[in-house]
């Protein structure tokens, strides 16, 4: 299996595509297909569920702010990366990918650091071959024409501005956990990867007011997580250790470094195929003191999904230092722990993980029930004898309890289970002579490819509580 696969395979079947390809395509920007859009929606879901539970608060701001909210970030200031563009064929790069890319493990801070890599290591342009000078530094942000107006980077600086307004509505209360799903947009150098570098990309983002790092519990979690630290260490401990040894800066960060881990591992993703690298002093975000990112490893590389920032009291304070806004509670600003999550990045990595061949060569994706696209998908073994009728007839049914379920007739039934496999539908149930003799179906369920035979009265009561009452039938 290769990631090429992987995006062959999502391409085919509806997931996502390269937008606008009748006019040639534009680099850094994709289309959701139909199932796609469905993955994307449950993937958001389950997110809002767990942070739902928590207690939190959402919020939906827009996607273009005047000059004065980056000014006060310092977004118009610092968002930018280091860039080097081949002189002789013109490819632009990302300074910082491209020496990854080589296996050089230095890190540049200003353009100058750049350069100096650049010779010392006589780095090269990989498409064409000519010598790579002269970086520069390169603005992330999208102007809105000539008006003194950009396209977001990031969803947070919306909820920094209303803190006001959050803190009267959750009546003058602390800690505020305030959740955001929205689009970003950044005018990479040089996208790449389908979904994991693009120019405009969705974001879930929290932003967790607090004033008392004791605000929160310590996690108590059992399961442990491989931890990078940026000092090379590789380890694997409870969050909760690595908050009582020093490694994690407080409990606040440990506590939704924990809660992040939760969720991924809830989505589908197997704890030995992610791991939270500690960010070094002179890669982290201007705004940030400590940074951990959840990373996947993917087409042989490492790659963020998720990022856990401590902003302190950097936000609220610039905010305050440019607006003349009060945002202090009893003389002390709030600070902020930021989780992160690059929602395309989510969706493709679990699709990665989740994608195997069986022995006879079908594509399955091994999707979380939870998150599946399509529920269920209902078949008559046979368009003839009255079976499809049935099959129809139950089709009905079921979707005025569970509207995502899908109806097939054509094809051998081998097929048809093929089908759903590669799109990771976790159930399919199969109208056959049998039914009509005492009203029972077979429920195949996708990863065993085990079958049980229920009464269609029980299969129209299990749906409705849809997937742990059908995946009990398989428990054993």
């Amino acid at each position: 299996m290769s990631f090429d696969d992987v995006i062959e395979l999502a391409k085919r079947r509806g997931f996502f595509w390269p937008s606008y390809m009748i006019y040639g395509g534009s680099s850094g920007f994709y289309d959701y297909g139909p199932l796609g859009t469905l993955l994307k929606d449950n993937i958001i879901a389950a997110w809002k569920r767990e942070y739902a539970r928590e207690g939190a608060i959402f919020l939906d701001t827009p996607v273009i702010s005047p000059a004065d909210v980056f000014r006060a970030s310092g977004h118009l200031e610092k968002f930018s990366d280091i860039a080097v563009k081949c002189s002789k064929c013109g490819t632009p790069y990302k300074f910082e990918s491209l020496i990854k890319s080589l296996g050089i493990n230095e890190i540049a801070k200003t353009v100058d650091e750049a350069a100096a890599i650049l010779e010392k290591y006589d780095v090269k342009c990989p498409k064409c071959g000519e010598k790579l000078k002269n970086p520069y530094d390169f603005n992330l942000m999208f102007r809105v024409g000539s008006n003194d107006l950009y396209l977001r980077p990031e969803t947070a600086q919306g909820i920094f501005i209303n803190f006001k307004n959050l803190y009267n509505y959750a009546r003058n209360s602390m800690p505020i956990i305030v959740c955001q799903v929205g689009k970003g947009f950044r005018n990479e150098i040089s996208p790449r990867q389908a979904l994991i570098r693009m120019r405009e990309f969705s974001q879930a983002e929290v932003e967790v007011f607090y004033i008392e790092n004791d605000d929160f519990p310590i996690p108590d979690s059992s399961v442990e997580l491989n931890m990078l630290r940026n000092t090379g260490d590789l380890l694997k401990m409870k969050v909760s250790d690595a908050l009582r040894s020093g490694i994690i800066g407080n409990r606040v960060m440990a506590y939704f470094l924990n809660k992040t881990y939760e969720i991924l591992l809830k989505l589908g993703f197997q704890p030995d195929h992610i791991r939270a690298r500690e960010h070094d002093p002179g890669e982290r975000a201007h705004y940030s003191s400590e940074t951990w990112d959840f990373e996947y490893l993917l087409d042989g590389d490492w790659t963020e999904i998720v990022g856990v920032s401590d902003r302190g009291t950097y936000d609220l304070g610039r905010h305050q230092q440019f607006s003349g806004e009060n945002f202090q509670i009893d003389g002390r600003t709030p600070k902020v722990v930021e989780p992160s999550y690059g929602l395309d990045r989510i969706l493709l990595t679990i699709m990665d993980s989740s994608y195997y061949r069986r022995e006879n060569g079908y594509k399955v994706l091994r999707l979380d029930p939870h998150i599946s696209p399509i529920h269920m998908a209902i078949f008559p073994l046979q368009k003839r004898d009255d079976l499809d009728k049935i099959a129809k007839d139950l089709f009905e049914k079921m979707k005025n309890i569970d509207p995502f379920i899908f109806y097939d007739d054509s094809g051998n039934i081998g097929r048809r289970y093929a089908r759903q496999d590669e799109i990771g539908t976790p159930f399919c149930v199969t109208v056959d002579y049998q039914t009509k003799d005492d009203e029972t179906v077979t429920i195949r369920e996708r990863d065993s490819t085990s079958q049980v035979r229920v009464k269609i009265s029980d299969l129209l009561e299990r749906t409705r509580s849809f997937p742990d009452s059908l995946s009990a039938l398989f428990s054993n």
